[in-house]
């Protein structure tokens, strides 16, 4: 007698990470780099959290998608994920459009960034596809949906967020019936459906979707072929098969990776300056919203080799310090105050500065005596002696890109026009 082997959906699935977005709400921090490889929570960038879940939901094959200014995001995929080996039927791909089907030099749309890879996809043999956005934060295990795909028999899954419902307005937003099967999709509606038993709360999408393969590559070929079509899963794809198949709602509640120091669900996107600050310095918290210390659940990334973090001085008013703060390896905090900041690798704060509420990312120098408050500062920025950011709003936004909200981005260009 023979036992048929038991083994998790994730072993049977692609992940296939879109990862081509410029971002263009992030600025100046998004002029040489991609949003997915932004920087994030002091070590990671954001595309970590979509591969990180992906990678501890235990797939195993995993391919992204590049495109626009992907030189640094490319860089940091190859060093940070080159460790899953193809001798253990494990793949990571990255797939920068290439003109490999048409002579078209960029992919036309979310789905063609998948259609003209197919060949790839189907060499490897994947039973599912976990389609996933490279641009958000939050920890989810990807075999849930997967699960619930399955057993629901649905053409697609899609993954969906509970949100007050007149804050649905810039989402895709799901109307389902009582069994969660999707019988509209809209696009941003200005009256979004209600959640039937939750007049208050709408569905929104969260850019993931699971496929079968097969059925995924046959509708990519179907769209291809449609001269109309805008090449789009949330255009184009999704809207077809709520029409003419079966699409089904998973709640993001229910495969949320929570530690038991995280009350709600997770998902932000820091698409905008404020929104990136907010998420960063939100870390700086007691308690935070987001446990990135849950060892269950390891956010992965590049690690560097670095020294310790190091604190020198202790004289009045020239004192190392930090309270609630993270601060990364190789970071020198010579006579500097640190409150609700967060610093990346390699920062050098000099004596006297005083810092709060800063998202200063790597390689920064903040001069003698400044102060900075409610910053974030871009990568190998130095800051002059005795600058003073974040304390008078005119002089401020005459200087730097200063938000409504009253966060100043710093950029050297920025820095360099001042002198």
């Amino acid at each position: 007698m023979t036992t048929k082997r038991i083994q998790p959906l994730s072993r049977d699935a692609m992940a296939y990470v879109l990862a081509g977005g410029r971002g263009s709400r992030l600025k100046e921090l998004t002029d040489m780099r991609a949003k997915p490889a932004v920087y994030f929570g002091g070590k990671a960038r954001i595309i970590d959290f979509a591969l990180s879940n992906a990678l501890n939901s235990g797939i195993r094959r995993i391919g992204v998608a590049t495109q626009y200014k992907a030189h640094s995001l490319i860089r940091h995929l190859q060093r940070g994920w080159n460790f899953l080996r193809p001798e253990r039927n494990e793949s990571f791909d990255i797939l920068p459009a290439s003109q490999r089907v048409s002579e078209t030099q960029w992919y036309e749309g979310t789905a063609d960034a998948v259609f003209q890879n197919a060949d790839i996809i189907e060499a490897y043999g994947p039973e599912y596809m976990v389609i996933l956005a490279g641009d958000h934060i939050y920890k989810m295990d990807y075999e849930q949906m997967l699960q619930e795909h399955v057993d629901s028999g649905a053409d697609v899954t899609i993954g969906c967020m509970e949100v007050p419902r007149m804050e649905a307005t810039g989402f895709g937003v799901m109307h389902v019936n009582d069994k969660d099967e999707i019988v509209a999709f809209v696009e941003k509606p200005a009256d979004p459906p209600a959640i039937p038993g939750k007049p208050d709360f709408a569905l929104a999408s969260m850019g993931i979707y699971v496929f079968h393969t097969k059925f995924l590559l046959d509708c990519l070929r179907r769209d291809a072929a449609d001269p109309n079509s805008s090449r789009d899963f949330g255009k184009d794809i999704i809207p077809y098969i709520v029409e003419h198949g079966k699409a089904v709602a998973h709640r993001f509640a229910r495969s949320c990776v929570r530690s038991d120091f995280e009350k709600a669900a997770y998902w932000r996107d820091v698409g905008t300056i404020d929104a990136y600050w907010q998420a960063n310095v939100d870390l700086t918290d007691i308690v935070p919203e987001l446990d990135i210390y849950d060892k269950s659940w390891p956010i992965w990334t590049y690690a560097e080799i670095n020294p310790p973090a190091k604190f020198v001085h202790d004289d009045e008013g020239r004192r190392g310090s930090a309270i609630s703060s993270l601060v990364s390896g190789d970071c020198i905090i010579s006579g500097s105050s640190l409150f609700h900041s967060l610093l990346f690798t390699g920062v050098r704060a000099n004596s006297y500065s005083r810092l709060e509420g800063c998202v200063i990312l790597p390689n920064v120098t903040v001069g003698r005596h400044a102060r900075l408050t409610n910053v974030v500062v871009e990568r190998g920025v130095t800051i002059p002696e005795g600058m003073v950011v974040g304390e008078d709003p005119e002089m401020d936004a005459k200087r730097f890109r200063r938000t409504e909200k009253g966060i100043c981005l710093i950029t050297q260009p920025m820095i360099d026009k001042l002198s």
